[in-house]
């Protein structure tokens, strides 16, 4: 597993997630429910995104984006990712989709990505380059 720095961890708290993933076609989402676990696996709550786990049931490969709409500074993280339907991350994100719409809706689960490359994609010199 490849470790997160603490610029690519800040970005990634600060900024919204795209995951992209590839199965009968090509898929990319944008996600807010997520948290870098300690373990240093990224944790995604699965609202939706039947695309992305049908995806993932045929290529486990997945690509998390993250930019700074103002600076620009990004990186993808490149890895593999497992649909865990219960445990402490799924109960947690359970719990706060629940609350945030009024019982309405709940995640189903938690995608757990392990990071096994971090790419900068920010424009520049070092665009591209792998950390």
């Amino acid at each position: 597993m490849k470790e997160l720095n603490d610029k690519v961890k800040e970005m990634l708290n600060a900024e919204l997630w795209w995951l992209g993933t590839n199965g009968e076609e090509p898929n990319v989402v944008p996600v807010g429910f997520k948290e870098i676990a300690d373990d240093g696996t990224l944790i995604v709550g699965v609202l939706h995104l039947n695309t992305t786990l049908a995806n993932l049931e045929k290529d486990n490969k997945i690509a998390v984006s993250v930019c700074g709409a103002k600076t620009m500074v990004g990186y993808q993280i490149k890895g593999t990712a497992k649909f865990v339907p219960d445990g402490k991350y799924a109960d947690k994100w359970k719990a706060v989709s629940e609350k945030m719409f009024n019982g309405k809706m709940s995640t189903r689960g938690v995608l757990v990505i392990t990071p096994e490359k971090v790419i900068n994609t920010t424009p520049g010199p070092k665009n591209g380059q792998e950390l």
